[in-house]
């Protein structure tokens, strides 16, 4: 599908940005240069030539592409009988592009055949996975799958209901049927509600019993059971590998158990001057993006940056967090920023012997030195400090670690 998407972009450079059209811009963007953007915004392309573009890109998504194809040979042959030959050049290569697609699409039934979605499903573990087909103008112009999680206490039938729903509800265009590998016990109330949404025309919602729709079902059914197991093994794979890599920064830090949550600290300068601090988390060694935290570094905001000084201020202000969190436990009402109200069970700095020292001495202050393991990553060589040693520690290059 994406594949897709981007060789219908060099098709057809529409406009994916929100800024406002006057046609009077001074300049366009870059994706006007790398020629994925038709810049309407400098008035490249008019009005009723940027119309008809998104009308040809709506018909081929819909499977009629035929006129499409045929105008565009009609206005290739015209560009180079005026001898306009890099113009002629250009439909030449959007021709080629559209025939990659259109050569992607199956028949599947007559170009008469009416418009239709084909949706199937895969179940195990609570996870599912819905496949759709779109049958458009006769040929499958796409599939696509979607993966659904804690499933458990549901039953097919209310999987598939919700996901219907919840589908057609941000669909850009309703077929005229949907086959279903079962009868949905509210068919007839999803049915009206998709007859609505496409302006009052039927809708069809069907379980096919026979010939090539009940094939197409059946395919679609294997493509979600493939993919499912595909994905199901690629995540056990993900899994092992960050339990490994866990296992190996707790055998070769030295860790009483596998850092289960790690929390990491950087330094970063905007344009020189203002200093802003990162807390990167990963739980179970996996990114916790909702516990990441961004410092804004006052004692450095005047003079030369100095990244040993941000470094313990940043470092100060996260554990007076978390001691504030502990004082405010047992209070009714006290609200929990997870970010900080937990300790790691790892700190990884990064920085060398310098910045370790000044975090060294920000943890003695809190007595939290022999409760949180910290330590200091020189990334250029990849070498680890540990407090109070001179000699950094390279991890083996096998190591799972190394990638975490």
């Amino acid at each position: 599908m994406y594949q897709t998407l981007e060789v219908l972009r060099k098709i057809f450079p529409y406009l994916t940005c929100d800024r406002e059209i006057t046609g009077n811009d001074p300049r366009a963007c870059l994706y006007y240069d790398i020629k994925l953007c038709a810049a309407p915004c400098i008035g490249a392309i008019s009005k009723d030539g940027y119309r008809q573009m998104v009308s040809d890109l709506m018909d081929f998504l819909s499977g009629h592409s035929e006129a499409i194809v045929k105008r565009l040979q009609l206005d290739m042959q015209k560009a180079s009988d005026e001898m306009r030959f890099e113009k002629a050049a250009a439909l030449r290569d959007q021709l080629k592009a559209m025939q990659t697609i259109i050569e992607r699409q199956k028949i599947v039934f007559g170009s008469d055949y009416v418009d239709s979605d084909v949706i199937a499903m895969a179940r195990e573990d609570g996870e599912a996975c819905v496949q759709i087909f779109f049958i458009r103008g006769g040929k499958l112009i796409g599939r696509e799958y979607f993966i659904l999680e804690g499933t458990e206490d549901t039953t097919d039938n209310q999987v598939m209901e919700e996901f219907v729903k919840q589908f057609y509800t941000e669909a850009a265009s309703i077929p005229e049927q949907v086959m279903l590998p079962q009868e949905l016990e509210e068919r007839k109330i999803i049915a009206q509600w998709l007859r609505s949404k496409r302006g009052g025309e039927k809708v069809e919602l069907f379980v096919p019993s026979e010939g090539q729709p009940k094939d197409l079902v059946q395919m679609a059914t294997e493509n979600a059971t493939e993919t499912l197991s595909s994905l199901r093994a690629q995540w056990q794979a993900d899994a092992h590998r960050q339990e490994q890599a866990l296992s190996d920064l707790q055998t070769y830090l030295k860790l009483p158990a596998p850092p289960n949550r790690i929390e990491c600290y950087d330094v970063s300068h905007t344009q020189g001057i203002a200093t802003v601090g990162a807390m990167v988390v990963f739980e179970q060694g996996v990114p916790s993006k909702g516990l990441y935290r961004k410092f804004n570094i006052e004692s450095t905001s005047i003079g030369a940056p100095d990244d040993f000084a941000s470094m313990e201020e940043m470092l100060t202000r996260r554990f007076r967090r978390w001691k504030g969190s502990q004082e405010t436990a047992s209070e009714v009402g006290s609200k929990k920023d997870e970010a900080f109200s937990f300790l790691p069970d790892l700190i990884i700095i990064d920085g060398g012997k310098g910045q370790l020292s000044r975090v060294v001495k920000v943890m003695e202050q809190f007595e939290l030195l022999d409760k949180v393991p910290v330590v200091g990553l020189a990334k250029q060589e990849e070498e680890i400090f540990f407090p109070h040693k001179s000699e950094p520690l390279l991890l083996p290059r096998h190591s799972q670690g190394l990638y975490l």
